[in-house]
């Protein structure tokens, strides 16, 4: 169950910017709990001297191949090969065994690029492998190691669960096997690595769409008969973690209507799916995806999924997803992906934070008509005017924006404090602009550059 009912009764305030470990994105938040009395108490509230969480940001990928995923990445040459035919029976003759596109990938009159043969997906036959390859693509432990060296705070693989390697689907699966130890042997106090997988829908009855899972004991292929999105879902429900920490997930690079209208929501698996990627791929925005999902009732909050096919985007790609999270350990971590204390942006290192009501982004709220937003936004490169702050937008139900504030300067710190009234949204998100349009290729400072976890009114 989520704890965020609980951060409505704390009331939060800034401590100073001071960075929590060496080397890592890391600023706190600190406060004084309070607790509320009951409205017909003869006093309103009393203040206990319990501390709240003081939450650190941290920052990392949530979406990587390694070369687990062997089918497809950048071991393999370039080449024209396109589609991916699925061999099997013929639907118009079950005795008949023959190829098929998968997901409207024809691959007549050309090469595949990939094949499925029954549930496991492998390369195509035409394809050929780099004689470098080992300098582009590795195992989970070579992708943990680049990014320790490369400044993460945390770094999951994701692959695909529906390649060869990975079936038959079972939590003793070899390859399975290898993902989840390599990812504990790469955990340090100065580094986690979080062990995950795809789940790519790609041709469903009731819906497609990837998600990814992490920190589960087994895994689903969703090549395999009858797994299904509200397959997933039922089996997200009742699934084991990895050890300490919940079992979460995320939307993978959605469009609006993907997930077949977002449907098969219910209260069990909205504390399940917590996150969706507004940022894919360093640079691609989901935005409108984000508000299709918040409007249908999903409660996720933004990440950055890099999506790297590859160990050379460790370094290269500079979109980020944030963590605000009580230290920098697994189920720290977790649980701030659990409750949806996230943030992404096209920038490396920017510091998001803010409270509505003294309630933490990510919450729920029960149901006022009245909203105090505290909201500080910096950037610790104050020697880079491309990274000054130039605006701050908060946007509600159906992506309509509520209220936008302009520093008269740019600045690289910016705090606004807003109240207003609103007795019918059901969330609120921050937007972030500023100068530069962000790190990643093809920014502009016309777009924004950061997406902040909504915080539900509770209505």
């Amino acid at each position: 169950m989520s704890r965020t009912p609980a951060l409505i009764l704390r009331t939060l305030t800034m401590t100073a910017l001071i960075p929590a470990f060496a080397g890592a994105a890391a600023y706190a938040w600190a406060g004084q709990q309070t607790k509320h009395a009951s409205a017909t108490a003869t006093k309103a509230s009393q203040h206990s001297n319990a501390t709240a969480p003081e939450y650190h940001i941290y920052r990392g990928s949530t979406h990587a191949h390694t070369s687990f995923t062997w089918s497809h990445g950048e071991q393999w040459a370039k080449s024209g090969c396109k589609g991916v035919p699925l061999y099997g029976p013929d639907h118009n003759d079950p005795d008949v065994q023959s190829w098929a596109p998968e997901d409207h990938q024809a691959a007549s009159g050309k090469c595949p690029s990939m094949i499925i043969i029954g549930s496991a997906q492998y390369p195509g036959p035409y394809n050929q492998l780099r004689p470098d390859w080992k300098q582009y693509q590795g195992p989970p432990s070579v992708h943990y190691a680049l990014a320790k060296e490369n400044g993460y705070d945390f770094y999951a693989v994701t692959d695909h669960s529906q390649d060869a390697g990975f079936q038959p689907a079972s939590p003793t699966n070899a390859t399975w096997m290898k993902a989840k130890r390599q990812a504990a042997e790469a955990t340090t106090s100065e580094f986690v690595a979080i062990a995950g997988y795809e789940h790519s829908e790609n041709n469903g009855p009731n819906g497609v769409g990837h998600i990814n899972v992490f920190n589960s004991a087994g895994y689903l292929n969703a090549l395999d008969p009858g797994v299904d999105l509200p397959y997933l879902y039922k089996w997200l429900k009742t699934a084991k973690s990895n050890g300490a920490g919940p079992v979460v997930a995320s939307f993978n690079h959605p469009s609006a209507d993907q997930y077949n209208n977002w449907a098969y929501r219910d209260p069990q698996i909205t504390e399940i799916i917590t996150m969706l990627e507004v940022i894919n791929s360093n640079n691609k925005i989901h935005e409108p995806a984000f508000i299709a999902a918040l409007d249908k009732g999903w409660k996720v909050s933004p990440v950055d999924g890099n999506d790297n096919h590859n160990t050379t985007g460790i370094a290269r790609n500079t979109s980020r997803t944030f963590v605000l999270a009580t230290s920098r350990t697994k189920v720290a971590i977790l649980d701030a992906m659990k409750h949806r204390r996230t943030y992404a942006s096209l920038d490396n290192n920017i510091q998001c934070r803010y409270t509505v009501n003294g309630a933490i982004m990510g919450s729920t709220l029960a149901r006022p008509d009245n909203f105090k937003f505290d909201i500080r936004i910096s950037d610790p490169d104050t020697n880079q005017p491309k990274d000054k702050i130039t605006k701050i937008e908060i946007v509600k139900d159906h992506g309509e924006v509520l209220k936008t504030f302009v520093p008269d300067t740019p600045d690289y710190t910016v705090n606004w404090s807003p109240t207003v009234t609103d007795s019918t949204s059901k969330y609120f998100y921050i937007r972030v602009w500023n100068a530069g349009g962000g790190d990643a290729p093809g920014g502009s400072p016309e777009k924004p550059i950061a997406w902040l976890a909504p915080v539900w009114t509770g209505r």
